[in-house]
């Protein structure tokens, strides 16, 4: 199993940019598909982004796309998100997650979970 931790997050005015961070440990990093959720207090968690085990494959939610970019170093075993250009409405708690196979990552397939990091924007 793959534990994670999440940095980079904080305070930002509407805008601006941030880059998560999200340390893997354990041998399968490089093996499996990766991703971001969200989760704003009072709505339900939402799936950011994901990235297949070799970085070939991407998938953005539609409020992201075009603002956010994911992105995986399997030799650092790290998972990055690129903020750009952020809302007031990206505020929440991110977290990242390991999925069960290579290819793909969903609510069901979630292997693993970081602890989540807050990003709060300001307008």
């Amino acid at each position: 199993q793959v534990q994670l931790v999440e940095s980079g997050g904080g305070l930002v005015q509407a805008g601006g940019s941030l880059r998560l961070s999200c340390a893997a440990s354990g041998r399968s990093f490089g093996s499996v598909a990766m991703g971001w959720f969200r989760q704003a207090p009072g709505k339900e968690r939402e799936l950011v982004a994901t990235i297949s085990w070799s970085g070939g494959t991407t998938y953005y939610s539609d409020s992201v796309k075009g603002r956010f970019t994911i992105s995986r170093d399997n030799g650092k075993n790290t998972l990055y998100l690129q903020m750009n250009s952020l809302k007031p409405e990206d505020t929440a708690v991110y977290s990242c997650a390991a999925s069960t196979n290579s290819i793909d990552l969903s609510a069901t397939s979630v292997g693993s979970w970081g602890q989540g990091t807050q990003v709060t924007v300001s307008s």
